[in-house]
């Protein structure tokens, strides 16, 4: 199997596989990077001011393992498998989390939520059209039946 080779023209067992793959990938970045709880936390006990559980190495490295599997799959793969296949299962985590740990008071988070995923969802599909120029160009085959040279 080809890594690189267009995948809408593998079959149809392997592209499944290989989505299914990159699903569990961009999943498994958040769940790996993240934490579950996002609340955010007294920095020690009795303090008034709040830290958040989420680290910048964290948010680098989902950022970063995310949008290689954009460039993966925007080379590879039709344009709109990108965002179910990428950018979807962690967005999916991130509301699941928002949604099991709610906030004691009101909480913009899913607010935001909303924000995240369509900035997150626009540039990884941003990546993917960027990377797609770098394919090599199928060359068309004539049809049946048409000449191809000048001749008679």
């Amino acid at each position: 199997m080809n890594a690189l080779s267009p995948l809408p023209a593998r079959p149809l067992l392997e592209r499944g596989m290989v989505r299914l793959l990159g699903a569990g990938l961009a999943a498994a970045t958040y769940l790996l990077f993240l934490p579950w709880d996002l609340r955010n936390r007294a920095a020690s006990p009795g303090d008034i001011d709040e830290t958040s559980p989420v680290t910048d190495a964290g948010i680098t490295g989902v950022v970063v393992t995310v949008l290689a599997l954009a460039a993966y799959f925007g080379y590879r793969d039709r344009l709109y498998w990108v965002l179910p296949v990428v950018a979807t299962p962690p967005a999916g985590l991130l509301l699941a989390s928002f949604l099991t740990h709610e906030s004691p008071d009101a909480s913009l988070w899913p607010v935001a939520w909303v924000v995240f995923v369509v900035a997150g969802g626009g540039v990884v599909l941003a990546v993917a059209g960027f990377v797609r120029q770098f394919r090599p160009q199928r060359r068309s085959r004539p049809r049946a039946g048409r000449r191809t040279g000048s001749g008679a």
